[in-house]
């Protein structure tokens, strides 16, 4: 090939190579390397995965998801033996209402361990929805002249759930001239189907509520340091009633997924409004857990 038909086919590649690509089959074109990419990740790890032994702890786990998942899977797999109990949590019965500026949505769920029916649990989930569903009733009765407004929602998450223990998360919004959240927590031992509280927990540990606290103060005092528009009632330079000195006990709890002990306190009750419900993580060298 002559000298200058080599220049000319390479004129021509550059040219080509250079040719705009629509803003859209760019797009596509990218989307498409994306998913390739993906894909070629999901073979891999489909790869390792089958190269690798499964722990105990981690079938555990994926059981207790798929059974909290789906009631489908969990009655399929109850011939299945497992290294530790099983709980599923499902709406019992939803109590709903609407009239005029009155309204109310409150789920009830409902706890099961090993397919059996918590009734203890069950009873005090029950009891603590009959209070949000009395306190409803009374606001709409008491409005005789119908001008009144009150609005309760209350739901659930699952944010404990493993070998020993299922923390169950109730919360709450009531509206009225503002709004105001709180949260409950049932913190079940699975082997007992008993609720523990944090004074059950800690009962081996005589000093927890001040080692606690103190841990609560510290965290406080390091939050509103760092970030001017954190506040807590602590260190206030007030002498109130509102003000923070120390836990009772008897404060929401759950585990986080490091083991580590969460205390969680309604809005209000440690903090302005705005800050809504907090939580604070407790480390376990105070816990001893």
């Amino acid at each position: 090939m002559e000298h200058s038909d080599k220049e000319k086919l390479l004129r021509m590649k550059n040219e080509y190579q250079h040719i705009p690509v629509p803003k859209t089959a760019l797009a596509g074109v990218i989307a498409g390397i994306e998913k390739a990419k993906k894909e070629k990740r999901k073979i891999q790890m489909m790869k390792i995965t089958k190269r690798t032994a499964m722990t105990g702890a981690a079938a555990m786990a994926a059981i207790i998801i798929m059974a909290n998942a789906s009631p489908v899977t969990a009655n399929a797999m109850e011939d299945i033996p497992v290294l530790g109990a099983i709980a599923k949590v499902v709406t019992f019965r939803t109590f709903e209402d609407a009239k005029d500026n009155y309204e109310a949505k409150i789920d009830i769920p409902k706890v099961s361990i090993n397919e059996k029916d918590n009734d203890k649990v069950n009873r005090s989930i029950e009891e603590y929805a009959d209070q949000l569903i009395s306190e409803y009733e009374k606001q709409v009765a008491e409005d005789m002249a119908g001008d009144g407004h009150y609005s309760v929602t209350s739901g659930y998450d699952v944010v404990t759930n493993n070998d020993k223990y299922l923390s169950l998360r109730i919360n709450t919004t009531v509206i009225m001239a503002s709004g105001a959240e709180s949260v409950k927590i049932f913190t079940i031992n699975k082997e007992t189907g008993n609720v523990v509280s944090l004074k059950d927990l800690m009962k081996d540990k005589s000093d927890y509520i001040t080692e606690i606290s103190d841990n609560i103060k510290k965290q406080m005092a390091e939050q509103m340091a760092a970030d001017d528009s954190k506040m807590y009632f602590y260190n206030t330079g007030e002498d109130s009633m509102d003000e923070f000195k120390q836990i009772t006990g008897d404060e929401s709890f759950y585990f986080n997924e490091n083991g580590e002990i969460v205390i969680v306190f309604d809005e209000y009750e440690v903090a302005p409004g705005y800050m809504g419900v907090v939580e604070f993580t407790i480390p376990k060298d105070v816990t001893g857990f």
